[in-house]
């Protein structure tokens, strides 16, 4: 007796029946299909994927790493990020080490990792690796699998420090940029690197959605703001040389960074409310009203002082339009005054006693933002702690960097010595030349150390907000010229 087909079915089953019968077996060839497909290493069922890490929550105590290449060895777009956080939480003691080298890629930061990334027992390490990863030419597989096989080991070592990694995308390469400049790098780099570049950070992507870690779109930002700008002006670059983003852009970056990672905020927000029966209430956000004056002449304001928890985010002079492109004084720094219940006219801001700025009675009804204007002594404060922290990375970050450059350049000067001078007997001691070298600057880099300490107590020393006495009076009219 035969064997009935396993694809012989009776006549008189049904349409939804064979339909049914149809889906199974389709979806049986296709599990047995799924069996004998290759998984890609690490992966696994999608309900095993943990959340993305929401948002940078720094506390008191915590330490931030900024690990990359040359971009972070230019000491500024983690100087912006260091700046907002000393203005932003002054009252929590934040350590930040720049572990930025000119050239790296992501082998060379494994390389040094013990010493310039673990050796801080980070809290927070942010990546941003791949520009040079990617060699400046065509997709090449090779490449590519070296870029993502040494990025993984780098954040399995941040994972087993116990830090929280952030990865971030590649910058763009401007190759117009490099046109303009008369630096053209020849092809392929200027048609097909920056999307090279763009591949490099979707594998990032991936990989902070499959560990569940903080990731920085940085391209987007920089993209959209340089198309933005050459609607008007086609020679627009925030990066002369195509690969290192000038003070416009890294304060793009900046943003782009506390965009996508910190918690949103604003500095303070004080509201005044005339009630119908004539009397001021006072009150505020981010900070405590004090000293309400209990009379002020017809129609004005009160006299009152105000102590925000947090001073407004200011960069030093040069990174302003980078500022204004990113509208980052709005979006990170607000300082809102609202005053409804003045009488039609126009009123003077006074700050300790000085005029900072003038409004009608309709424009304090809407509420002012406060934050760009420079008379304010808030606003001085900020800055100057803007521009110590500048000094800071220019006397004691940026020359730590160069020295880790140095190491690493006369480190490459040995191998290659050594790769074109085999079985030289002269090996051994061009090795102890090295070594007595590295060893006799380890000083250097201790007081360099010990310089950065110095001054993050000089600016917690200057960061801390202080009390100012707010009036609101009836502008007085500017003196007669003649």
């Amino acid at each position: 007796m035969s064997t009935p087909s396993p694809l012989r079915f009776p006549l008189f089953v049904s349409g939804a029946c064979w339909f049914s019968i149809i889906f199974l077996a389709l979806s049986g060839l296709l599990r047995a299909s799924d069996k004998d497909s290759e998984i890609p290493p690490g992966d696994q069922p999608e309900a095993d994927f943990p959340a993305l890490m929401p948002r940078i929550e720094l506390k008191d105590g915590d330490t931030v790493v900024f690990l990359g290449d040359s971009i972070t060895h230019q000491c500024l777009y983690t100087q912006y990020v260091e700046t907002y956080c000393f203005t932003r939480y002054p009252g929590s003691r934040i350590r930040f080490h720049n572990s930025g080298v000119g050239g790296d890629r992501a082998v060379d930061a494994l390389g040094r990792f013990e010493r310039d990334v673990a050796a801080f027992d980070p809290d927070y390490v942010t990546i941003l690796l791949g520009m040079n990863d990617g060699r400046y030419k065509a997709f090449d597989r090779e490449v590519f699998d070296t870029y993502e096989r040494d990025m993984k080991t780098l954040l399995d070592q941040i994972a087993e420090t116990g830090a929280k990694a952030v990865v971030m995308t590649p910058t763009i390469h401007d190759a117009r940029a490099a046109r303009l400049a008369e630096k053209d790098r020849g092809e392929p780099a200027n048609t097909y690197y920056n999307g090279v570049l763009a591949l490099f950070g979707e594998r990032l992507w991936e990989e902070a959605h499959r560990r569940g870690l903080g990731y920085v779109n940085l391209r987007g930002p920089l993209e959209d703001i340089t198309a933005e700008q050459r609607k008007t002006d086609p020679a627009f670059t925030m990066i002369p040389d195509s690969v290192h983003p000038r003070e416009t852009g890294q304060v793009v970056m900046a943003v782009a960074l506390i965009d996508q990672m910190f918690a949103k905020s604003k500095v303070s927000a004080i509201s005044a409310i005339k009630s119908p029966n004539g009397k001021w209430r006072i009150f505020a956000a981010g900070g405590e009203v004090s000293g309400v004056e209990e009379a002020a002449p017809e129609g004005e304001l009160p006299g009152f002082s105000f102590k925000a928890e947090a001073l407004p985010w200011v960069l030093p002079p040069e990174a302003e339009l980078g500022y204004q492109l990113t509208k980052a004084g709005h979006r990170h720094s607000g300082e809102r005054l609202t005053v409804a219940g003045l009488e039609p006219g126009r009123y003077d801001l006074l700050i300790d006693g000085k005029k900072v700025a003038t409004y009608s009675y309709n424009q304090l009804a809407k509420g002012v933002e406060l934050q760009g204007i420079a008379q304010t002594p808030q606003h001085q404060q900020a800055l100057a702690v803007a521009l110590l922290n500048q000094e800071r990375n220019d006397q004691a970050m940026r020359p730590l960097r160069n020295w880790w450059r140095e190491r690493k350049v006369r480190r490459f000067e040995l191998e290659k010595w050594k790769a074109e001078n085999p079985g030289s007997e002269e090996i051994e001691a061009k090795q102890a030349e090295y070594q007595t070298w590295l060893e006799s600057t380890y000083e250097i880099e201790a007081s360099l150390l010990a310089k950065v300490k110095e001054y993050d107590d000089n600016i917690y020393s200057i960061n801390q907000p202080v009390g100012h006495h707010y009036k609101v009076r009836k502008a007085v009219a500017a003196p007669d010229s003649k």
